[in-house]
């Protein structure tokens, strides 16, 4: 008998978390499911513990591919799944028990479900390295727009404070939807905003399901730890949105300028050049006291960076020698105007 609901849970040397992560699928209130596992292509134990999840219970089936990233392996598992509707799950991650019940309550006459993405809150579990809970957060995206969702998209969550709207493991969606966009392989990371943000132009309706309805852990093995690592899918990012969305320029600018901060900061010439084609004017340095309204102008800054010591403009490159040389420089200059001060009261 064909399964109502197909689970699919992805995972890339995540054995010590598998466990948890399957039988929070296999706890679901709502039991018409299959749980999908797709290996990644780990070199753990993970093969072990899915054939023990396997025996366990019938609805679990497992499958290995060559290692692809995310992207690839959350697309294998679609052309396994056989359910009317798709849940993606992280094999670090699990879902509460009752989410995909609480999220078919909400399929009415009034939606059209072929065309529908359901969306939860989430809770954040931080782990640490003995796989401890250290502390849990809560995350309440609530009912928001389309536009909503698509501007928040585009804004990396260190750049604002409301939560992240559309977590993978939070959302459940029609099959239909995925058959009008699948994950973007050429992503490794972020592409939990690339495609929402391609259903959203093309139309889905996103509806907000009021529950916390996935875990999501931060632990040491995180990939979005590794800051270089995501830097340049940031700008990958961008860079897919304006070559399919040009319009939405505007919108992507918090993150394109603290990227280009970034990238004259740390004189990192390839970035600077990739980000600069993405700039929309106004751009701001020194705390918004400089307006830049001219990519030419914007370029022009960079080469005087390059010229400039870096202990001169930024705090973190200054060590005890070079904190000396400042406050000696910064002496003197306080004598010099207090000097000149002192001359143009007298020659009053």
């Amino acid at each position: 008998m064909t399964p109502f609901i197909s689970i699919i849970v992805t995972c890339f040397n995540q054995a010590s978390y598998l466990e948890c992560s399957v039988k929070s699928v296999l706890a679901q209130t709502f039991t018409d499911l299959e749980c999908i596992i797709v290996d990644d292509g780990s070199t753990d134990n993970t093969q072990e513990i899915a054939k023990q999840l396997m025996n366990l219970d019938r609805r679990v089936s497992y499958f290995y591919k060559e290692n692809g990233g995310v992207s690839s392996t959350r697309n294998f598992g679609f052309r396994q799944a056989k359910g009317k509707w798709i849940q993606f799950l992280d094999g670090d991650d699990w879902i509460h028990e009752d989410k995909i019940r609480f999220q078919l309550t909400h399929v009415t006459p009034e939606i059209n479900e072929n065309n529908t993405v359901f969306y939860t809150n989430y809770e954040r579990v931080f782990i640490n390295e003995d796989q401890e809970v250290i502390d849990r957060q809560e995350n309440i995206v609530g009912s928001l727009t389309r536009e909503q969702l698509i501007e928040r998209l585009l804004i990396p969550d260190f750049l604002t404070d409301s939560a992240f709207p559309v977590l993978q493991q939070c959302l459940l969606m029609n099959r239909h939807v995925l058959e009008k966009k699948i994950f973007d392989e050429r992503l490794k990371a972020l592409q939990d905003r690339d495609f929402p943000l391609d259903l959203l132009l093309a139309g889905v309706d996103f509806v907000y399901t009021p529950m916390i309805g996935a875990f999501y852990t931060k632990h040491q093995f995180n990939r979005t730890n590794n800051w270089s690592y995501m830097k340049d899918y940031y700008i990958m990012f961008y860079e897919t949105v304006y070559s399919k969305y040009k319009d939405l320029l505007p919108l992507c600018q918090t993150g394109i300028s603290f990227l280009i901060k970034e990238a004259i900061r740390e004189k990192e010439a390839n970035n600077f050049t990739r980000l600069v084609t993405m700039f929309y004017p106004p751009f701001y340095l020194l705390n918004q006291r400089i307006k830049i309204t001219s990519k030419y102008v914007l370029k022009l800054i960079y080469q005087i960076r390059l010229i400039i010591p870096s202990f001169l403009l930024y705090e973190k490159y200054r060590g005890p020698r070079s904190q000396k040389i400042i406050a000696i420089w910064l002496k003197i200059t306080t004598i010099f105007k207090s000097y000149n001060t002192s001359n143009f009261i007298s020659s009053e």
